[in-house]
């Protein structure tokens, strides 16, 4: 016979409440976005997938490099880490501008 709480003991189960996600991504699949990760790099690409820790599946990545010049590499189909992004934004309808808080050279 067993008791309740599980099968060693005579704790009462706790049911923890699902935890909801802080981003809904779902909007998003089929989008193109662009990803910041720690270190600098950034990548835009199609989002195809993603889970709960925000494990990104992009497809048709390009990676922004700026060697000595800067420049886009294909990187194809990627699997992007969660913990490793710093920043997660939609491509269409947003545009770069300048940082309005550098002093302007006269």
């Amino acid at each position: 016979m067993k008791r309740p709480g599980g099968p060693g003991g005579n704790q009462p189960s706790l049911d923890k409440p699902k935890r909801e996600a802080i981003l809904d991504l779902s909007k998003y699949v089929n989008e193109r976005i662009r990803v910041k990760f720690t270190g600098g790099r950034e990548v835009t690409g199609i989002l195809k997938g993603y889970d709960q820790l925000l494990n990104l599946v992009l497809d048709e990545v390009l990676e922004e490099v700026a060697d000595p010049q800067p420049h886009t590499r294909s990187l194809g189909l990627a699997v992007l880490r969660g913990p490793t992004i710093t920043l997660l934004s939609p491509v269409d309808g947003s545009e770069e501008i300048a940082n309005p808080f550098l002093a302007q050279e006269q």
